[in-house]
């Protein structure tokens, strides 16, 4: 299998994908028709030798597929806001619009910033603190709380997909993915070949975040302060870090393709298989209609010769 360097994301009955500095949102829209948006993204940081950086790039990549997904995200769902919505909107003029899609862009971020931050990192070592009047060993409590992380992700996981648009959320989550195996594969990117790919990818954001939560185990391990106070200051600052190290895990997953790399590759394939479902043909037609916007896949498969 051959890296494409295309990516994507799953939005509100829809699909992004990215290739390069160019990212393609398609939508199902209520009346059943297509919608595509076509725009650059060249990123915040503009320096390309610090981008490219080990694990800085990490970092970056994260931040910024957090900006993108989330702007794209409320792209999609714009297409199903409610009549009262639509008629203070159309009170607005376009400056104020983009004022208050930046404004709201900007609080939603900020506030899944820090609720992901209080859910999977404050809360798992407040509650491995209980374990302290029994355990004395540091090794043993980090390695409660990063149980007790995953246990609290998974359950996140699991109980969000009961709710009807988050699963089909990850019905297109699993579009996106047979796309782009379709096209790694060799086959025509066509509904059938689609249909018949994997909706599992080692490139996959699910196996990201489940890298992170793994490695935050043994980097909160290595932390040896007294105060609870810089126990968790520490904490929040090697975040960063240890989503760079990810990256660069799930970065080097998606390049090559031996029996090492896959062993550790199947923690995040397990996992996606909470957050990917099986999509219908309509959703696999906007994921296709997504990738095409933005890759040539024909010119890319005799390049590569795949």
């Amino acid at each position: 299998m051959k890296y494409s360097g295309i990516g994507g994301q799953a939005v509100m009955e829809g699909v992004m994908m990215k290739n390069a500095d160019r990212y393609a949102v398609a939508v199902r829209k209520p009346d059943h028709e297509i919608d595509v948006k076509v725009e650059e993204y060249r990123g915040t940081i503009k320096n390309k030798r610090l981008r490219n950086l080990p694990v800085i790039r990490g970092v970056v990549n994260f931040i910024e597929s957090l900006y993108l997904g989330m702007s794209t995200l409320m792209y999609s769902s714009s297409f199903f806001e409610d009549e009262e919505e639509d008629e203070k909107q159309k009170n607005m003029t376009e400056e104020q619009k983009k004022k208050a899609e930046k404004a709201l862009m900007g609080g939603t971020v900020a506030f899944s910033i820090v609720f992901a931050l209080l859910l999977f990192f404050m809360l798992p070592y407040f509650l491995s603190g209980f374990f302290r009047k029994v355990i004395h060993s540091e090794v043993l409590i980090a390695l409660i709380e990063g149980v007790i992380r995953l246990a609290i992700f998974i359950g996140y996981i699991v109980v969000i997909s009961f709710t009807e648009d988050i699963r089909r959320v990850f019905m297109y989550h699993g579009a996106e993915h047979k796309c782009i195996n379709c096209i790694e594969h060799g086959l025509e990117l066509n509904v059938e070949n689609v249909r018949k790919s994997s909706k599992q990818h080692k490139r996959c954001g699910t196996s990201f975040l489940l890298i992170v939560m793994l490695i935050s185990i043994l980097v909160f391990m290595l932390i040896r302060v007294d105060t609870k106070l810089l126990q968790i200051v520490l904490r929040l600052l090697l975040i960063p870090v240890i989503a760079g190290i990810s990256y660069e895990f799930i970065r080097l997953a998606g390049r090559y393709d031996n029996w090492f790399v896959n062993i550790l590759s199947k923690p995040g394939l397990w996992m996606q298989a909470l957050t990917t479902k099986e999509p219908d043909d309509d959703m696999i037609e906007v994921g296709i209609v997504s990738v095409e916007a933005v890759f040539d896949w024909k010119t890319w498969q005799k390049e590569e010769n795949v």
